[in-house]
């Protein structure tokens, strides 16, 4: 079986490394620009991502995530990290209309995972998931959830809880059901 481009990032391919910003600059980008005011901002923060991704190719495992769910979860963490540097929420979010429920990846090149990910999410009620967005998409705290949802904080944690196990085990179980896909050997 051939080598990820992740991996091949992580032995030092220079192609690899071209070839991973061609791929996934599209999705980098359009993570970076909910997250900042300005494009100078956006390709500030796009640059620091790709070197993120490039410094941590190394931890990429193909069984436990794809390579676009990969970079997208460092992408999300180091754009949760220039947002609280910069000491504001992401530009996109409005704390009251969290309610609204996300729509499904279009594009093709997401992996199955994000599909099932989504549809797992669409099926929790709409506290969870209002919480749940604050929580991991804006990187809010459970505090400041409680706080902007005038809900208990313990009711904040249960939400978020009962929610990321949901979407757990309905992601185990699409796992189990999955068929096996291997590469043709060159």
């Amino acid at each position: 079986m051939s080598s990820s481009l992740l991996q091949r990032v992580a032995q030092g391919d220079n192609d690899a490394v071209r070839a991973c910003i061609s791929t996934y600059s599209g999705l980098v980008w359009s993570l970076a620009r909910k997250f900042c005011s300005t494009n100078a901002e956006a390709e500030d923060v796009v640059q620091d991502i790709f070197i993120s991704i490039w410094k941590s190719a190394d931890r990429f495992d193909p069984t436990i995530a794809s390579e676009p769910t990969f970079i997208a979860m460092i992408a999300r963490r180091r754009l949760i990290d220039h947002t609280r540097r910069k000491g504001r929420k992401p530009a996109e979010t409005d704390i009251n209309e969290q309610a609204s429920a996300p729509s499904p990846p279009s594009r093709p090149e997401l992996s199955d995972e994000a599909n099932w990910a989504f549809q797992a999410f669409s099926t929790l009620n709409p506290e969870q998931q209002r919480v749940l967005r604050m929580a991991v998409f804006h990187g809010l705290s459970h505090e400041k959830i409680a706080e902007s949802t005038d809900l208990p904080l313990g009711t904040v944690k249960t939400h978020i809880r009962r929610g990321l196990i949901k979407i757990r085990e309905t992601l185990e179980e699409k796992s189990k059901n999955r068929p096996t896909y291997r590469e043709p050997v060159s």
